[in-house]
């Protein structure tokens, strides 16, 4: 894994500087739904892959793209995953997703 795919967004970075509190506030949210249950890490994070991709946000495509990739995730189950969306979100937005999730995963294979 590539240091530049583990590294949050600039926006990101700037905001978490600004606001502090509010994004370990966020972290400790995401800590606690993730524990409240019997799904693991991968599979969370690839169920968020899916929420982030029919919301639109491309940044968020690419935050839970590294922490699927993170938690075990294959480019193959990635893309999968993002595929399974064609009949729910639409062809343009999953091809959509399809191509922001190049921007993570061809940057792994560098």
């Amino acid at each position: 894994m590539s240091k530049k795919k583990n590294k949050p967004g600039k926006i990101y970075q700037i905001l978490e500087k600004s606001y502090p509190k509010v994004f370990e506030g966020v972290e400790s949210l995401g800590k606690a739904v993730r524990g409240a249950g019997p799904l693991d890490e991968k599979t969370g994070q690839l169920i968020q892959l899916a929420a982030a991709a029919a919301t639109g946000s491309e940044g968020a495509v690419h935050s839970h793209i590294r922490r699927a990739s993170k938690a075990g995730a294959s480019a193959e189950e990635i893309q999968h995953t993002l595929l399974l969306l064609i009949s729910t979100i639409g062809f343009p937005q999953t091809m959509a997703a399809l191509s922001w999730s190049r921007d993570i995963l061809d940057a792994d294979k560098e």
